[in-house]
């Protein structure tokens, strides 16, 4: 392996055409994430690693512990453990660990990540191979189930793990160790004679291959993540023959299609999101990054069709998709039940990977809009705000029994959304050569290398519940670059000033890009309008006819039985009833939203009468999506009955 070009991804300048964040370490974040990261930091961190090790994952990594064996038989009619993806579980949980290790250094919590590397370092094969499930559960086996089994979505969380963990310490032993994996999985996969022509049927890795290109400067880590999206769907199929190879028939797989994992066609002439959610868009993700990389405008027309199908049909209002439970995915177009609803915390934390990834090639509010909504309410109700429980999946309404777990028998969400908060600063820039795209507002310092020298950023907001945001602009010297700041699709009105002169300026693809010669001190302050506003939802879904739905700024909001009452559902909004925002000190710091609304009563208890219900009015109280289920067990509701204006 070459030397590391630079600690930080980022670092090196990137290319006029290219933005990229700016890695974990350059970044500080306070204000609204910050209170977030640092319970992280204090308890979520730590709670990962204790519940992966009660459950026995180190004892299946470390060759020095007994054999566990099968530990997590398969679920009735499945073909496949959740333990084959515990390394996925290591991975994801040392990458947490990493980024809070780069906000509070603490001795007991890398002491406990060095103990698991360490345990990966005996593992691994002279070749370089390492899975803890085809080495000590199954030998012999691997490389033959790559649609089912995980093995190089496995790889791809433990390369992100290190990647991490080597940028918030400079510790370059995990780092090695995956390099030496990544290394020999692009000695067996490729277009070569002799190497498979597989690829990962949980995507994932694709996106781990660019994180590490971007790390170590290496090309072929690039060409490889390349090979994987090229390769996916290919007649004949890899997984059929792969299937036969095992004695089996391709029509015997679990799910039934190959949509399930996206490749039922090459990636370029697919039009509809399908299948698994997560799958398909970490895959989307990894198009989006070999795009960029590889200025692939192949790759264009099929991403902008899946994000138009996904965002225009299949998409809940909070950010979530996938309303089904059975595939933990896709059914059909205005499928959007909300009390069933599953939209799995992972996939939408996997929509703000593919959302940020689509911003690659330059900013573009379309996508920066969604990265916000499926990160503010789909993706931040998944942890709770003391750290320690979990939602996997996302419903809009509950008679309340839906509840966050301790754990899960697959915890693939725990610590993916504890991942995403804690590097929550590395979505809200995209940074080329001349060139600075603010995407999302949060106080905090970010330190950025343009192809002028260095930049120091500080933004200063009470965002999302406060619309005013300051930016300061410090540099050693005078410097001519661009700062391009989003003005959100939801924002009515905006004002803008530098160094308290209003400026006008139109948006370009909903930013508003500031061209000039930057003076050591500059301020720039961008003013959004936050009114609340009423959401209606396209007739086609059905369970939202007739109702609609609040927002303030990019949150969602719910109403909860305990601030309104049981029996959510007797209450009605008039379109024309006035919506109040007032500030709180519940639930960490919030701001409700109040309005007058009427409920409706039954007198007697008949099922049917030729009476109509009564009505009263009634102050309704609603609350951020994200922040729900934290007080007293009761019914939630996102869509709300309305009654027209007449």
């Amino acid at each position: 392996m070459n030397n590391i070009v630079s600690r930080v991804a980022g670092d090196a300048v990137p290319s006029k055409a290219r933005f990229r964040p700016l890695s974990i370490d350059k970044l500080r974040i306070d204000g609204f994430f910050g209170p977030r990261l640092d319970t992280i930091c204090a308890t979520t961190a730590f709670t990962l690693f204790e519940r992966c090790i009660n459950a026995g994952m180190l004892d299946q990594v470390d060759p020095d512990r007994p054999n566990p064996g099968v530990v997590m038989p398969p679920e009735p009619s499945n073909t496949v453990t959740t333990q084959m993806f515990w390394d996925s579980d290591f991975g994801k949980s040392i990458e947490t660990a990493a980024y809070a290790l780069n906000r509070e250094r603490n001795e007991k919590l890398e002491a406990m990540v060095d103990e698991v590397v360490e345990a990966y370092g005996r593992l691994q094969q002279e070749d370089g191979y390492l899975n803890s499930w085809y080495i000590r559960i199954e030998p012999g086996k691997r490389w033959t189930n790559l649609r089912d089994k995980h093995e190089l979505y496995n790889a791809g969380h433990l390369i992100e793990g290190a990647v991490a963990y080597y940028h918030a310490t400079g510790k370059r032993r995990f780092l090695d160790i995956m390099c030496r994996f990544a290394d020999h999985i692009g000695q067996v996969f490729g277009p070569g004679e002799g190497q498979l022509k597989g690829y990962p049927g949980h995507p994932e890795l694709e996106l781990a291959l660019v994180r590490l290109a971007r790390a170590t400067g290496e090309q072929r880590y690039l060409d490889l993540a390349r090979f994987f999206v090229d390769q996916r769907g290919q007649q004949p199929s890899y997984f059929d023959e792969e299937a036969r190879a095992r004695g089996e028939e391709p029509g015997d797989f679990h799910f039934g299609t190959l949509e399930y994992c996206q490749a039922h066609k090459p990636v370029r002439e697919q039009d509809a999101v399908v299948g698994h959610a997560v799958r398909a868009a970490y895959l989307y993700a990894g198009m989006a990054d070999v795009a960029t990389e590889f200025a692939d405008d192949s790759l264009t027309g099929a991403l902008n069709r899946l994000w138009s199908h996904l965002v225009d049909r299949n998409l809940y209002i909070t950010g979530g998709f996938g309303p089904s439970a059975r595939n933990e995915g896709l059914t059909f177009d205005y499928d959007l039940p909300n009390e069933s609803a599953y939209a799995e915390t992972c996939a939408s934390v996997a929509l703000v990977f593919w959302a940020s990834r689509m911003l690659g090639r330059g900013p573009n509010g379309e996508y920066a809009d969604i990265m916000e909504q499926a990160l503010y309410n789909n993706s931040l109700a998944g942890l709770s705000l003391d750290g320690t429980q979990f939602f996997y999946d996302n419903p809009l309404e509950s008679r309340g029994d839906h509840h966050r777990w301790t754990w899960h028998r697959c915890p693939c969400c725990p610590p993916n959304i504890s991942r995403l908060i804690a590097s929550v600063g590395t979505y809200f820039y995209g940074v080329s050569a001349d060139e600075i795209a603010v995407h999302l507002y949060n106080s905090g310092t970010a330190e950025i290398g343009l192809e002028s020298g260095i930049v120091n950023l500080t933004q200063t907001t009470g965002y999302p519940f406060d619309g005013d945001v300051e930016i300061g602009v410090d540099a050693a010297e005078v410097q001519s670059f661009t700062l391009s700041l989003r003005v959100p699709g939801w924002a009515a009105d905006y004002e803008l000033s530098v160094n308290g002169a209003p400026v006008s300026l139109q948006t370009e693809n909903g930013y508003l890009r500031l061209s000039r010669e930057w003076q050591p001190g500059d301020r720039v302050s961008l003013k959004l309008d936050l009114t609340p506003r009423r959401i209606f939802a396209n007739p086609k879904v059905t369970p939202d006819q007739g109702r609609v739905a609040l927002m303030r700024g990019p949150l969602v909001y719910c109403m909860e039985e305990v601030d309104n009452g049981g029996d959510l559902n007797s209450i009605i909004l008039p379109d024309d009833a006035r919506i109040d925002a007032e500030r709180s000190d519940i639930l960490g710091g919030i701001t409700r939203l109040t309005a007058l609304a009427c409920r409706e009563s039954w007198a007697g208890n008949a099922l049917y009468a030729e009476t109509a219900p009564a009505r009263q009015k009634a102050r309704i109280t609603a609350i951020p999506y994200y922040a729900w289920d934290h007080r007293e067990a009761g019914a939630m509701l996102t869509w709300i009955r309305r009654e027209q204006e007449t």
